[in-house]
């Protein structure tokens, strides 16, 4: 019979009594992921899993569970934080404030694996004991022989916590067609071996190389390596003040019309990503960043900073708070070398500096950038009916920040910069009331910037990978008062690439709240041409597709072939026209259902009418577009009406390519309209899938080429299960 739980010994009620700010419900996470732990045998392939949400508090968790297992037979634990100087000394830094209590009456010691040690005697031992270490070799390595080594410690029952648990210490290389685990992976797995009992606690955000990795042992470089799967899942509670990826991804910020979460959202013309990548005259001069079209995002985004700052500082000051507390920050992030980072220190300074001297000057420019910054915030803040102050006296709070210096640029391109910029709290030190921070990876797991109101993102990898992006998402946090006059800057592909990111976590998260992965279906195209399911863990860094009820599935950001010449489309047209009006005609009162094999052979016929000619057009996969009809055509409950879709279509329709200037968006995304296609989704596609042929007149003046041309639009059936589908698996 298990021995209960004990939530009265000397650690945790202590820790409770100490920190009464934290909530009921994070104390409820602690107590049920330790009595998880008391429960099970979370072995190498199947430990516990904390899943959090990016800088949503999982470290708090964590640490109030550290103290209940010490109430509850465990002697030692380890924390392995990820490979950095600054977030070891973070780490260690904040076990040490949290436990201050026990440490200083020897009921406690923390050591940095590093300095710790080589031997502990009987009367060490006695204490708790908790081992801080990098997920870097050199570190494994003396955990490995300190227990190796010592079998009085061995023995005793440890709790193992890997902090950011996807990073490092688990991962796979695909090579030459085997999968190979990495060193650090291996490393963590021998650790878990030289401890005769010890429990397994994943701490992560990102929890996809965890549950999407091969379940083989027969690996390339190792002959037992085990990879992990979670034998079960905690999520830690996140309060309504957090503002996360459904802030910036979900409904409301994809809406046309003026929301507090679609105004977040800026585009930016993803050329400007090279421009500041390294000096180029031909393009711009540092004399000119003021006026110049070439760097127009990036300018915007100090501007509309430097505005949004003083106009809290403004509103905060009238409420009582003190002035030097009132601080914020802005972060550019769009290059990982040293290079690109000294010339984003240039163009920076220089803005900062021409700004300042537009401003003493009361120059027209300053008045035009300042008032322009002034207007943009202006509709977030009323939205959430905030004060929102006279142009003239934000004009003069930002001269007055700028000429008095309030305004602090400091460049973060390595380890020993975060750590040397790291307050008391392991955040990055505010110095004065206006802050702007140009970093590159250095700045992702674990580093907070406090006050974040202005965030511009241009990281391009080759291939995005989920877990690293979330983490490059430094503007989420507990930052819901300052969100009217937080803006993010981007590109439409990065930005379109993120929504994708953001639908997949939200259902992976949905099967691991169901326990496992029963929520969601996750789907493959097989060899055939069939779908068929495809077990989670075959999915190793995948270019995946969402389906969920109502889900929209559209090419945007496309331009159609010509009139005439050797790209004419008129006649792939004319032969669509005339088999639309024979399936179902136009403008149609009622969809008509037809063989799914039509609907995909209509898209494959209207995919070389489209051209994606621009870098930053979303990725459109017409492979996946037919792949996931296909699949959503499936899901009858009636097996005999299986392999229907809906079809309809209307003509003369005259939606533009390009979005208006106002809009957070490049390009039109939205051809069907909720009063039409929205309200026949709505009642005819409950267990068929509904496909639009919406034809566009296509003329010049919306920024066609003067030719018609079909834009299709997939809708999912309301009565379908969320699935992911994936274009990538390891066989």
């Amino acid at each position: 019979m298990p021995v209960p739980m004990d939530v009265e010994g000397t650690f945790y009620p202590a820790y409770k009594a100490a920190n009464p700010s934290f909530s009921a419900d994070t104390f409820q996470c602690a107590e049920q992921t330790v009595e998880e732990l008391l429960k099970k045998a979370t072995t190498s392939e199947n430990p516990g899993m904390l899943l959090g949400k990016v800088q949503s508090g999982k470290t708090r968790t964590f640490i109030s569970i550290l103290a209940l297992a010490f109430d509850n037979g465990f002697d030692i634990a380890i924390v392995l934080s990820k490979n950095s100087r600054a977030l070891i000394e973070q780490t260690a830094k904040r076990l040490n404030t949290e436990f201050r209590m026990f440490v200083d009456d020897g009921e406690l010691e923390i050591y940095d694996i590093m300095h710790a040690p080589e031997s502990f005697g009987a009367f060490e031992l006695d204490s708790k004991l908790i081992f801080v270490a990098k997920k870097q070799s050199d570190n494994l390595r003396r955990l490995v022989e300190l227990f190796k080594n010592n079998a009085a410690m061995a023995a005793r029952r440890t709790l193992i916590i890997d902090d950011e648990a996807d990073s490092a210490s688990i991962g796979y290389t695909q090579k030459a067609g085997l999968i190979e685990a990495k060193k650090i992976a291996t490393q963590v797995s021998e650790l878990r071996s030289s401890i005769q009992s010890s429990s397994f606690l994943q701490v992560t955000a990102t929890p996809y190389s965890l549950y999407l990795q091969p379940t083989e042992i027969e690996v390339a470089n190792v002959l037992a390596f085990k990879p992990i799967r979670p034998a079960f899942t905690k999520l830690v509670p996140v309060p309504t003040e957090y503002v996360g990826g459904d802030t910036y991804f979900g409904e409301s910020a994809q809406s046309e019309a003026d929301t507090l979460e679609s105004l977040i959202h800026h585009t930016v013309d993803h050329r400007e990503f090279d421009r500041l990548k390294k000096p180029d005259g031909r393009l711009f001069k540092l004399d000119d960043v003021l006026t110049t079209p070439a760097i127009k995002g990036y300018r915007t985004a100090i501007v509309t900073f430097v505005v949004g700052g003083c106009i809290q500082r403004i509103n905060k000051i009238n409420a009582g708070e003190k002035s030097k507390k009132l601080r914020y920050s802005f972060l550019l992030h769009s290059e990982a070398g040293k290079d690109a980072h000294r010339w984003q220190d240039a163009v920076t300074r220089a803005i900062v500096s021409k700004l300042t001297a537009a401003a003493q000057a009361n120059s027209p420019v300053f008045v035009s950038l300042v008032t322009q910054a002034h207007s943009d915030l202006s509709r977030s803040l009323s939205l959430v009916s905030e004060n929102v102050p006279e142009v003239g006296e934000v004009l003069a709070a930002v001269t007055e920040a700028l000429v008095g210096e309030h305004v602090t640029i400091a460049k973060v391109n390595s380890d020993d910069d975060v750590a040397a910029l790291l307050d008391g709290t392991g955040q990055l030190k505010l110095r004065s009331p206006l802050n702007i921070f140009l970093g590159g990876q250095v700045l992702d797991r674990g580093v907070t910037l406090a006050g974040l109101i202005g965030f511009y993102y241009g990281r391009r990898p080759n291939k995005y990978q989920q877990d690293t992006v979330l983490q490059h998402s430094r503007m989420y946090g507990y930052r819901r008062s300052d969100l009217a006059v937080t803006r993010f800057y981007t590109s439409a592909a990065i930005r379109y690439v993120m929504s994708q990111m953001e639908e997949f976590d939200i259902s992976l998260r949905a099967a691991i709240d169901a326990g496992g992965d029963r929520a969601v279906q996750f789907i493959r195209k097989a060899a055939d041409g069939s779908i068929v399911p495809c077990n989670p863990n075959k999915i190793l860094v995948a270019t995946t597709q969402t389906l969920r009820p109502y889900k929209r599935i559209l090419p945007v950001g496309f331009q159609t072939g010509y009139r005439t010449g050797a790209n004419a489309i008129g006649e792939i047209i004319k032969s669509l026209d005339s088999r639309v009006a024979d399936l179902c005609g136009f403008g149609s009162p009622t969809p008509k259902l037809v063989p799914v094999e039509t609907a995909i052979d209509l898209l494959t016929q209207i995919e070389p009418t489209m051209h994606f000619p621009e870098d930053d057009a979303p990725p459109f996969d017409w492979e996946t577009a037919r792949a996931a009809l296909a699949h959503l055509s499936q899901q009858h409950p009636d097996e005999a009406q299986r392999g229907k879709v809906f079809l309809w279509a209307a003509k003369d329709r005259d939606s533009s390519r390009l979005a208006s200037e106002s809009s957070h968006a490049t390009y039109i995304e939205t051809p069907d309209s909720e009063k039409t296609e929205g309200q026949l989704a709505k009642q005819f596609a409950i267990n068929h899938p509904i496909l639009f042929l919406l034809r566009q007149n296509g003329s010049e003046d919306k920024g066609w080429r003067g030719t018609p041309f079909y834009w299709p639009v997939i809708r999912a059936q309301s009565h379908t299960p969320t699935a992911i589908y994936t274009a990538e698996t390891i066989d």
